[in-house]
């Protein structure tokens, strides 16, 4: 028997490229976004389909599968309302305690949650695995969806992972839910320890080093954003692993100076070299928007940086050579994307499992 992968909502390839690296067979990625095509397929030799998941049919994922083939079903459906920063900045603005069910009710994305199970349920693959934020698992709709899941005998095993103990450089949180109509099944235990965890420093310290706004010559995507003479001032003044707290008092900003800006010192910072980054967001290109600046050098880092951060290979290939790279783009999607080393755990995960399941008939 076949194992064989398809992968929804698979944008520019992470989990697919991580499954590939395991050994698994991934014979098609779908997503909405047709930006995502050319990464996929380019360095993943798997077809792309561009549709909405949530209008999708079954029938159509099942025509991937012949009658004798183990399926596998993999995503990560895009979960804005369920993130971190969305209940943070709610929380904030509202000055109320924040209720993720009640955000659901008010925001259409939790739909494709919704749609992957249904997917499911229809298909009634042997394995499933679903990575996503780990405040998901505060949600009515998380319950029901394993509940639903037992009740048809899935075996449902799920853990917040910690991306460094999988051999990806930053300190990312994702919920990694796995499921088996075949017997036990669950996320390997981690192969790294804090003691050996890959760093800043492993990552990307052997770049050449490039100033803010400048791309090396043998590398378009090592390019990092400009800054203005006010911004290359203040990274300047900041330590590593430092916030705005460390500039002088004149370059301060003025919501910094008031309740709510105090309790964001994470902004404007530099990353530490001796520690995994921080979570690489879709804007981590911009000095601003968390602590993305370079340890030691005076700027951001660069898009080829946050890539490895995200464990990509260097030799991802993220858009054609005849195409002006669009940094907003590229940005969101290699910060969407499953980190590729956990992506590869989950893969080995599921080898391991269908090991012990041929081993048990």
């Amino acid at each position: 028997m076949k194992a064989i992968v398809v992968d929804l909502f698979c944008g520019i390839g992470g989990l697919t490229h991580g499954l590939k690296l395991s050994g698994l067979n991934v014979v098609a990625g779908y997503d909405i976004d047709p930006s995502c095509r050319y990464a996929y397929e380019e360095n993943n030799n798997t077809i792309f389909i561009e549709a909405d998941v949530a209008t999708l049919k079954a029938s159509d994922i099942n025509k991937h599968y012949n009658k004798s083939d183990i399926k596998i079903l993999v995503g990560c459906a895009p979960c804005q309302p369920f993130s971190k920063y969305t209940i943070r900045y709610r929380k904030n603005e509202d000055n109320e305690t924040y209720n993720c069910n009640e955000q659901i009710k008010d925001h259409n994305k939790w739909r494709l949650v919704t749609s992957f199970v249904e997917k499911i349920l229809q298909l009634q693959p042997h394995i499933i695995s679903m990575e996503n934020v780990p405040e998901l698992t505060n949600t009515d709709v998380f319950k029901n969806f394993v509940k639903s899941l037992e009740n048809i005998g899935y075996n449902v095993n799920y853990k917040i992972a910690y991306c460094p103990d999988y051999g990806v450089p930053q300190n990312r949180r994702r919920l990694v839910l796995l499921a088996s109509l075949l017997g036990n099944i669950k996320l390997m235990e981690p192969i790294y320890k804090p003691d050996n965890y890959l760093t800043v420093r492993k990552a990307i310290s052997n770049l050449p080093p490039i100033k803010a706004g400048e791309t090396h010559t043998n590398d378009n995507l090592h390019y990092s954003a400009s800054l203005n003479d006010k911004n290359l001032k203040r990274i300047k003044m900041s330590k590593q692993g430092g916030t705005w707290r460390d500039w002088d008092e004149s370059m301060k900003l003025t919501c910094h100076k008031k309740s709510t800006g105090k309790s964001y010192p994470s902004v404007y910072g530099r990353m530490l070299w001796d520690s995994p980054s921080p979570t690489i967001t879709t804007q981590f290109y911009g000095y601003g928007n968390g602590r993305f600046g370079h340890p030691e050098q005076d700027r951001a880092i660069s898009i080829r940086e946050g890539a490895i951060l995200q464990s990509f290979p260097t030799n991802y290939k993220f858009f054609s050579e005849n195409r002006k790279i669009n940094t907003r783009k590229i940005g969101t999607h290699i910060g969407n994307a499953v980190p590729v080393e956990l992506g590869k755990a989950i893969g080995i995960s599921i080898l391991k499992h269908l090991k012990e399941a041929d081993h048990e008939d």
